[in-house]
């Protein structure tokens, strides 16, 4: 379980990201904080794996915010969610290190491809040494150009990927959760998501959210 903060003063995005980390049972969203100072102050005693950030907030901003975090050498993964993106804010939070960067207003499924990129960087790093296959997939390498090239620098099998296509062309009439198609392709959910947000960026599926599961809701695919 990873333990996420959301640092945004609108109390209306705000709760949209919380609702988009919760939809996630591997997340887990560790407190809330309108401005940079708050944040900063529950991370002087707590750890978070993620911090969900902002730009534009009173007293202290993402930026000053994010260039603390580095000082206090916090293992903490930041995705900036912001209406900010003129060069020079952009250039200056690639250089604090953020892992991804969305605009607002965003949709669900950018978001999802955002805390799923995290969790593959956090499965990634959870190792001794990388392949370069590895790394590429890590810093997003820009050396490949070709479709199965792309699927390498992701850090994704085609072997895999093809057995993930092949099952949900069988079953097209089916609305399927990840965690089914693990269960039937013997992959863990984890690795699924992966393939899943590839899939969804190439436009192969396509993703829905199901209410009526009766607890908390659950993100269904299909294949197009």
């Amino acid at each position: 379980m990873y333990n996420v903060i959301i640092i945004e003063d609108d109390p209306m995005v705000a709760s949209i990201n919380r609702q988009y980390v919760e939809l996630n049972k591997y997340l887990k969203v560790a407190g809330h904080f309108s401005n940079g100072q708050e944040a900063l102050e529950y991370l002087h005693d707590h750890s978070a794996d993620l911090a969900i950030l902002d730009v534009y907030m009173p007293v202290m901003d993402g930026v000053e915010l994010l260039t603390e975090i580095r000082k206090l050498q916090k293992q903490t993964d930041v995705i900036m969610v912001t209406a900010a993106s003129d060069a020079a804010h952009v250039k200056q939070l690639l250089s604090l290190g953020v892992i991804d960067y969305l605009v607002k207003p965003f949709e669900y499924v950018r978001f999802n491809h955002a805390l799923a990129r995290f969790m593959e960087h956090q499965e990634l790093l959870n190792q001794e040494n990388f392949s370069q296959q590895q790394l590429d997939s890590l810093f997003e390498s820009p050396a490949f150009s070709s479709p199965q090239q792309d699927v390498l620098r992701k850090g994704l099998q085609e072997k895999t990927l093809d057995t993930i296509l092949n099952y949900m062309k069988l079953h097209r009439l089916e609305a399927l959760t990840s965690e089914k198609i693990a269960e039937e392709v013997h992959l863990s959910r984890v690795t699924v998501r992966r393939y899943m947000n590839y899939l969804l960026d190439k436009k192969e599926i396509m993703s829905d959210i199901d209410y009526t599961t009766g607890g908390r809701p659950s993100i269904i695919y299909r294949y197009v």
